[in-house]
């Protein structure tokens, strides 16, 4: 099998990257009676892997692409898990405001990974 491509390897680890840490900072909010310092550690315990994944993608991806870049491919790719994490696991819809947010943030990206003459 070939190589994977350095950009598709990069993204791939990052998209695995944010589920996990999406999990860690917001999916103890379905078990509010769950006492804060067991929230605590299972969100440690899960954001270990997510730390698996994140650092080995931003190793792997840097020179392709810049730390700036790097770091508006984590951006784009957290919302993106977010809102599916949000409609799915949490039950809460993203309205028309949220829409527009994001795509102010896609704009962002846009001026990111633009080449300036």
């Amino acid at each position: 099998m070939d190589r994977i491509p350095i950009p598709l390897a990069t993204i791939g680890l990052l998209v695995m990257s944010n589920v996990f840490m999406t999990f860690a900072w917001y999916g103890h909010l379905k078990y509010k009676a769950a006492p804060i310092l067991v929230v605590i550690l299972a969100s440690w315990g899960i954001a270990f892997f997510e730390y698996l994944l994140q650092v080995p993608a931003n190793r792997i991806g840097h020179g392709t692409f810049s730390a700036a870049e790097l770091k508006t491919i984590q951006e784009v790719i957290t919302l993106l898990v977010f809102a599916i994490f949000s409609a799915t696991y949490l039950g809460e819809g993203l309205g028309w405001n949220h829409a527009v947010g994001f795509a102010f943030i896609a704009v962002g990206a846009f001026f990111i990974f633009h080449r300036w003459a």
